[in-house]
């Protein structure tokens, strides 16, 4: 039975200044953001390597904001709504993918508005620049030791035990499932299938089946937020937004799949 490594949460220490693991873990998703978004500029007519910057501050901004109201709606609304100016204070944590999906959703939406593109345009290009940026997060909170998974047995390989869970039980290492279902293998699929042309809105349809199909299997390892527990049908939070995006993904699948190629 293994032991979190009790990772020290500060990466680089400058003086009075501490860069957090967690924040290096963004940046790092953000620059192999524009280092595979620049190598899939190349192998388009389309896009120009130039209009990437302006692609990230947007999704940026989306990750950001979605992630945080996301989290006030999807997970204490009670709390925040009778503490709004608490809404404001991120550095004491709590962002939900879920809503910073939706932020980037509408951010992107916005970058099409801005540059003449389609709404599946700007998602196809990206969906395969998404998931190293979720793999590098998830690696964040493995170094955290923070959304440890469930109890198993210590017999279970990688059975892990978590300090901060108090309860000296072996758990799941659920982040670094996480890790390689919705980041490296989601990755791999989307780069392979991506690499050839597709009809207008299938790379983004892959997406949402992927990550909504590799999230709510990975919530069964996943210790579920204590102040929630366990919601209808004996299901996770995060396994309730992800059946839509599965739902979602496969209606777009069909749909595109109509559509001329390219169309």
């Amino acid at each position: 039975m293994l032991i979190h490594p009790q990772f020290n949460p500060i990466a680089i220490q400058i003086g009075p200044i501490g860069i957090h693991w967690y924040g290096l873990m963004y940046l790092i998703g953000f620059m192999l953001f524009l280092f595979m978004g620049r190598m899939r500029a190349k192998q388009s007519n389309t896009w120009k390597p130039e209009e990437l910057d302006d692609l990230l501050f947007y999704g940026v901004l989306g990750v950001i904001l979605g992630g945080r109201l996301g989290y006030v709606l999807f997970y204490k609304p009670d709390f925040y709504f009778s503490n709004p100016l608490d809404i404001l204070k991120v550095w004491e944590g709590g962002m939900a993918f879920h809503g910073g999906f939706l932020g980037v959703l509408v951010a992107m939406w916005v970058f099409g508005r801005k540059t003449g593109r389609s709404f599946f345009q700007v998602t196809d290009f990206i969906a395969p620049l998404v998931p190293l940026g979720l793999a590098a997060g998830r690696l964040g909170n493995f170094i955290n030791g923070e959304l440890w998974g469930r109890v198993t047995s210590a017999d279970m390989p990688f059975a892990m035990i978590f300090p901060q869970a108090h309860d000296g039980l072996p758990r799941h290492p659920s982040q670094l499932y996480q890790f390689a279902l919705e980041g490296i293998v989601l990755f791999a699929l989307l780069w392979i299938y991506s690499a050839k042309p597709r009809r207008t809105g299938q790379v983004s349809a892959l997406f949402l089946l992927g990550y909504g199909l590799f999230r709510f299997i990975a919530e069964f390892a996943r210790e579920p937020d204590d102040f929630l527990g366990y919601l209808a049908l004996h299901l996770s939070m995060g396994q309730l937004l992800s059946l839509p995006m599965i739902l979602i993904g496969a209606h777009l699948f069909w749909w595109s799949s109509k559509k001329p190629r390219n169309a």
